[in-house]
């Protein structure tokens, strides 16, 4: 669904900007300045977003690699441990 809303969102941008430059001689009215400013404002919020959740990733992906590490590590333990057990005298 997100990966569709950019590029929806940028259309949409381009759509209005292009639709106030090729409109009448008038120009750009208030309202459509104010919602392309809103748009713009809301774009860069989204991307805000995204950066964030971005680094969020990152940082989740980096805790998950080294609680994999550990548990691989206490794996090696464990069957060392068993080895070392088997090898004591009954």
């Amino acid at each position: 669904m997100r990966k569709l809303f950019f590029p929806i969102l940028i259309f949409t941008i381009l759509s209005i900007a292009s639709f106030g430059l090729t409109s009448c001689a008038t120009g750009l009215s208030d309202e459509q300045i104010a919602q392309l400013n809103s748009l713009k404002a809301e774009v860069s919020s989204l991307e805000s977003e995204v950066k964030s959740l971005k680094e969020q990733k990152a940082s989740l992906e980096r805790s998950v690699g080294e609680l994999n590490a550990k548990l691989e590590q206490c794996a090696k333990d464990k069957e060392e441990t068993k080895k070392n057990l088997e090898k004591l005298p009954k």
